[in-house]
């Protein structure tokens, strides 16, 4: 299959990109310099030149606390630039696949959301990345829609992909023991990503690594456990400690009612693999 992946210098981007080249596919990459997606004219003149046949989208305004100072940015990137993406998908007849946050709850859940569950998203990532959902499926109806959460991986510059590093280099760091999810390995995440791709489903679908989910406290001590770094070096602390610009859910833990595919494996064997091959 061609696949065209947005956002290519992103750590879920590069998981996808390694995965399709691996099974054979013909993949195109674009960065944010070769395709701003917030530009319309530009999206649809690259698919109807490219003509891929699926398109995985991961491009995206990722910095939670950012998008408060720059709403403008955020909804570009989350909105805007998926409703186009989706709408040239329809217009040339590609799979389109976007990636969505386990942001869009509110955290009033203190068991797993399923795609059953109705969003009520708190601050501008969140409702940005909400109304790019609701964009996408009003352009191409045959939108497949991902939500994921707490993604960690190989290049990876968030907490979770750096946690090992800071660990096995003997620092101290700082791990909430109040805020509740469901963490995703990247390289997995991208293979369902595919999977979906290749699929004759479209809608809103959950994926993370399966198991109980788990605090930023507690993948901190499971990282010591499978590392064999110092559990001293960690310090529990509470979301409300830490004073961040942007309303995070309490437990945006995530589920699926969704059978068709096997679940991915259990959160805590990704997390060792991933340890294990940096």
């Amino acid at each position: 299959m061609k696949v065209l992946i947005t956002g290519a210098n992103g750590m879920v981007a590069r998981a996808a990109i390694d995965h399709c080249r691996a099974i054979g596919d013909e993949v195109i990459a674009l960065t944010r310099q070769q395709l701003d997606i917030a530009d319309r004219i530009a999206v649809l003149e690259s698919f109807k030149s490219y003509r891929p046949g699926a398109v995985l989208n991961c491009a995206a305004f990722t910095d939670v606390d950012g998008a408060e100072s720059k709403p403008d940015a955020a909804h570009a990137a989350n909105t805007i630039g998926v409703r186009n993406l989706a709408e040239a998908s329809a217009t040339i007849g590609s799979r389109f696949v976007t990636i969505s946050t386990d942001y869009v709850f509110d955290g009033s859940n203190p068991g797993f959301y399923t795609e059953d569950d109705t969003p009520n998203p708190r601050g501008v990532y969140a409702e940005t990345k909400y109304a790019g959902e609701l964009a996408a499926a009003e352009a191409n109806p045959d939108s497949v829609i991902v939500r994921s959460g707490w993604i960690y991986g190989q290049g990876g510059t968030n907490f979770l992909s750096v946690m090992h590093r800071l660990l096995g280099d003997g620092k101290s760091i700082k791990a909430i023991r109040d805020a509740y999810g469901t963490p995703t390995y990247a390289n997995d995440l991208a293979k369902r990503l595919r999977e979906l791709a290749a699929m004759e489903v479209h809608g809103t679908f959950h994926v993370t690594n399966s198991g109980e989910g788990t605090t930023y406290l507690g993948f901190a001590e499971t990282v010591c456990e499978i590392g064999g770094f110092d559990k001293g070096l960690i310090e529990a602390v509470s979301n409300s400690d830490l004073k961040r610009p942007a309303p995070r859910p309490v437990s945006s833990k995530l589920g699926t009612k969704f059978r068709e595919l096997p679940s991915l494996r259990d959160w805590k064997t990704a997390l060792a693999q991933f340890i294990s091959s940096e």
